[in-house]
């Protein structure tokens, strides 16, 4: 039996992940037993369950403990993937953010609470978000304060409304606060009339106030809160998160295939080839770079592949998480990623958060109207591309689009060509050292090349 504990899982003390003979378990410590053994029979538990707002699990009957004092081991339901708030867009963290105030209140109408309401409980299962910490919950005491409430605003409220008043990409600030947007912070950067808005006022402004001036003073008496007064502060925030909009903003990749130099034909000629090479490989997942909206990703996720769309522009990582919400597709994630500066390892000893690298590989890559970006707009050489690319997945289905595309001649109008490499013979020479090619097509009334590659 082989087994590992899972580097980031050390916060809390109720319990920890690890991973045995590749499955993935939570072993419960004795000191969480009692508030576990009434999320279960409080009927908190099921409730989530039916309602699919938390991931459930199976209790394991073998007590072969990880360490001395545990009391369970549970199964959680197995994730393909673990994503980050710093690459979910606007509406995944404002649909995070109300999932966690929506537990809240469940909690409370059983006895327990919400101790703490990190965004990184959160995760997006079959097109939704769903909660992954079964030892979040405690039992609530009366004339308690909500002691998650500086963590929420911090994790969610905050990096919401910078997004919604000032930038989308402030959004990534989660990168580097990794405990969440400090509110003085926050208070700073956010326009003046964001104090108009009563619960920014309230939960951003002067909650910021209120840390500074309590930051080195003891408080001797905590004042006592009704539930009905943390009732009436989840559903403030409620509201202030229902209230945060989608900016008003457009850019040149949101309407992308708006613009799009193929024809008609050739763009259903395109679809007809990557849907020939999926079905050859028949993947077991996909991973879309520089996917956009989501179009030629859902080649893949409608015939049942877990797929995720990876885009460096917010909007149509937006456009993307909001058609698969309404059209409830299960097999699509729309995620943020700039492939060329990719999710680091962060957190403590760089081990909380894993990098995107350390979280393939995929089985199968998509790079589609992406080389171009890459080799020119970057100045990456197509050695350094292909070798990256392997690492990241087993298999390969990539378009090389040639210098006269008018695409390219864009990129090539504002800039000296220096790309003297840049053609077919030289982008076939640098991805045969790491893929066998299996095949290339032409694609009609373009000028463009798609190939079908395995990694050697």
């Amino acid at each position: 039996m082989i087994q590992q504990k899972i580097k980031s899982s050390f916060r809390d003390s109720s319990g920890f992940l690890f991973i045995r003979d590749g499955q993935l378990f939570r072993q419960i410590n004795k000191s969480y037993q009692e508030d576990y053994e009434l999320l279960l029979s409080s009927g908190l538990y099921q409730k989530l369950i039916s309602q699919k707002l938390l991931l459930d699990h199976q209790e394991e009957g073998l007590l072969d403990f990880y360490s001395s004092d545990g009391y369970k081991i549970i199964k959680p339901r197995q994730l393909d993937i673990i994503s980050y708030p710093y690459e979910w867009c606007f509406s995944q963290l404002k649909d995070a953010a109300l999932l966690t105030l929506q537990i809240q209140k469940l909690s409370l109408e059983h006895g327990l609470s919400l101790k703490d309401a990190s965004a990184y409980n959160v995760q997006f299962y079959n097109g939704r978000p769903i909660f992954i910490d079964t030892l979040s919950f405690e039992k609530y005491k009366e004339g308690r304060p909500w002691f998650a409430y500086k963590q929420f605003c911090q994790h969610f409220l905050a990096p919401i409304a910078l997004m919604s008043y000032k930038d989308l990409n402030l959004g990534q600030l989660a990168r580097i606060f990794i405990d969440g947007v400090d509110l003085g912070l926050a208070s700073k950067l956010l326009p003046i009339s964001s104090k108009l808005n009563f619960s920014l006022l309230t939960h951003i402004h002067l909650h910021a106030k209120s840390q500074k001036h309590y930051a080195d003073k003891k408080i001797k008496h905590q004042p006592k809160i009704s539930q009905q007064a943390v009732l009436a502060l989840i559903d403030n925030l409620e509201s202030a998160v229902k209230n945060l909009k989608f900016p008003q903003t457009s850019t040149e990749w949101g309407e992308y295939y708006s613009f799009t130099n193929y024809s008609d034909q050739a763009f259903d000629y395109k679809k007809e080839l990557v849907e020939e090479f999926l079905e050859k490989l028949k993947p077991n997942n996909v991973w879309d770079l520089g996917g956009n909206t989501g179009i030629f990703s859902r080649l893949a996720s409608d015939k049942n592949i877990p797929t995720i769309c990876f885009d460096i522009d917010l909007v149509a990582v937006e456009k993307n998480y909001l058609y698969t919400k309404k059209n409830k597709e299960k097999n699509l994630l729309p995620l943020f990623l700039d492939l060329t500066n990719p999710s680091p390892n962060i957190g403590w000893a760089n081990q909380e958060r894993d990098s995107w690298l350390d979280r393939g590989p995929a089985d199968t890559l998509m790079a589609l109207a992406l080389i171009h970006h890459l080799a020119i707009s970057n100045n990456l050489p197509f050695d350094k591309i292909a070798s990256y690319f392997s690492s990241l997945g087993n298999n390969l289905i990539i378009e090389f689009v040639p210098k006269d595309d008018s695409k390219v001649e864009k990129l090539l109008a504002t800039r000296e060509d220096i790309f003297s490499e840049y053609d077919q013979a030289h982008f076939e020479e640098a991805f045969a050292r790491y893929f066998n090619i299996k095949e290339s097509k032409n694609i009609k009334e373009s000028k463009r090349c798609l190939y079908l590659m395995t990694k050697k």
